[in-house]
């Protein structure tokens, strides 16, 4: 992409993990590309928000938009998982993971959508959690907000189809990130990455570079016929 055509995309939680190697393949696609985070990466373009707060929001956007246009590619990473028995999990606790993980892709979803339907183009990818499938002990709040991420995909898909805008998930499965690092270190995992990744028909963990390839797909013209889909990227863990 390259000239007029030229996409912009936004990624939430590009700073690190998965949302790097997001920010790193659509750069490497020739897209101007945002990486909005808490602490956004000092290389490229980043920009420090909140995603629950939409006055951040707004301002990191109006920035991105200053910068390099309007925002035709939203990718929302920005995740928070927790690790607790049901019956501990503060209500506080609770409302902050789902405000990060469902109530952010509210804001960022939002908060883009005129400037794809201006352009009659647009590009929504919601990385949830392969966890959706199957469940997770300890993880309720998470797994409830990441699978609520899953039926919103559905219902923007039909709504904003019409405004040629396409919406996806990614569930990905076992991905070899900080995060997941550090669960393995307070020994939540239930087993070392390692043990996991041989348990993985393809056997290995995932990497950031597999969900971005995914990314980067449904972000193309080429996938114009994709919408409303839960495509996961898991190693054959979840079929």
């Amino acid at each position: 992409m390259t000239g007029p055509a030229t996409r912009t995309a936004v990624v939430t939680g590009g700073a690190s993990g998965i949302g790097a190697g997001i920010v790193a393949r659509l750069a490497k696609d020739g897209c101007n590309v945002a990486a909005l985070d808490l602490n956004p990466p000092a290389e490229g373009f980043g920009v420090t928000a909140d995603v629950t707060d939409r006055d951040a929001v707004d301002a990191a956007l109006a920035a991105v938009r200053e910068k390099f246009g309007p925002v035709t590619i939203l990718v929302n990473g920005a995740g928070l998982d927790g690790h607790r028995k049901f019956h501990n999990i503060t209500f506080e606790k609770w409302s902050r993971v789902i405000d990060v993980n469902l109530n952010g892709v509210f804001h960022l979803t939002q908060a883009v959508l005129p400037d794809m339907i201006e352009a009659g183009w647009g590009r929504i990818v919601n990385i949830s959690s392969s966890s959706t499938h199957s469940g997770q002990p300890y993880m309720a709040h998470y797994v409830a907000a990441k699978s609520a991420v899953n039926g919103l995909t559905k219902s923007l898909a039909l709504e904003y189809g019409p405004a040629g805008i396409t919406v996806n998930a990614i569930p990905p499965g076992f991905v070899d990130t900080p995060m997941l690092r550090k669960t393995e270190a307070r020994g939540l995992l239930g087993g070392t990455v390692e043990e996991h990744a041989q348990r993985t028909p393809v056997r290995r963990a995932g990497r950031p570079d597999d969900i971005a390839a995914t990314v980067s797909f449904l972000a193309s013209e080429e996938a114009s016929y994709i919408t409303g889909q839960i495509i996961g990227v898991n190693g054959g863990r979840n079929t």
